[in-house]
């Protein structure tokens, strides 16, 4: 049983991450209001969360690969005057107002959020309406080329919002490049990238606190299998994600974001 329910959460965060449904909010009442992976508790659940989403992380890292290598050679070589070296920079300029915000306030959010299933389940539902109607009202006048420094900063503060569990990191930066008149392919391809960054900064800061090494080691097989699971399901639904909206709004997301809403609220009425 322990095993399926890892299964289960790696499949949820591979899943989760990269459609706008929001990971964290998915992981949190997966685990603690529908208990599936309750044996997962106290400091191995934040470290388990982190877990999965290096497993996402990897999932980014192959899929676009030979994207990320031509950015990080011309970022470095020849700047901003090349559209893969200026990328790299955009990718660093969106990710700095969540990273200040991460290492403040992340904590303290935590403490005061996580375990408020009431706002993650508002939250759910207010940024599903959100996402449908920056979809929806703007055009799709630009491609991720047109972006320019200040689109960059705008998806990044956007994704601030995504520290609070259920707001989702993608549907954040998604509504935003939308609001940008960004088209829908690169909007999802630009949040996919910035979500490498962020990723490996959490990880980072989890081991360096030494905190994450010591719980992998009490459960080694809990978290190989966790974070092998949640890689696989991360490269099939970027793929599926990517040809979806080719043909698609996200109107299917705002849906399921209300119709989970509401489940949450009527299981916590209930209990």
């Amino acid at each position: 049983m322990k095993i399926i329910e890892t299964i289960i959460l790696g499949i949820i965060q591979g899943i989760a991450e990269f459609l706008p449904i929001s990971s964290s909010a998915h992981l949190i009442i997966f685990r603690d209001v529908f208990g599936i992976g309750s044996f997962i508790s106290g400091d191995m659940e934040m470290s388990f969360d982190i877990a999965l989403h290096f497993g996402t992380f990897l999932a980014i890292l192959v899929y676009f690969f030979k994207d990320f290598w031509k950015m990080l050679i011309k970022g470095f070589t020849k700047g901003t005057k090349d559209s893969d070296g200026k990328m790299m920079w955009m990718i660093v300029v969106a990710t700095i107002p969540a990273a200040i915000v991460g290492v403040l306030l992340e904590e303290k959010i935590d403490e005061l959020v996580r375990t408020n299933y009431v706002l993650i389940a508002l939250a759910l539902a207010v940024m599903g309406i959100i996402i449908k109607y920056c979809d929806k009202l703007n055009s799709e006048e630009r491609s991720v080329k047109d972006m320019t420094f200040r689109d960059a900063l705008l998806i990044g503060c956007a994704q601030v919002c995504a520290l609070i569990p259920g707001f989702s990191r993608s549907g954040t930066t998604i509504s935003m490049a939308r609001v940008l008149k960004i088209n829908r392919s690169d909007a999802a391809k630009f949040s996919f990238y910035l979500s490498a960054p962020v990723v490996l900064g959490a990880v980072a800061i989890k081991v360096l606190k030494g905190e994450m090494l010591s719980l992998i080691t009490y459960d080694v097989a809990t978290f190989v299998i966790g974070v092998l699971i949640s890689f696989v399901a991360g490269l099939l639904c970027i793929k599926f994600l990517l040809s979806y909206i080719k043909k698609h709004d996200y109107n299917i997301f705002m849906w399921y974001r209300l119709v989970l809403a509401l489940i949450v609220l009527i299981v916590l009425f209930f209990k």
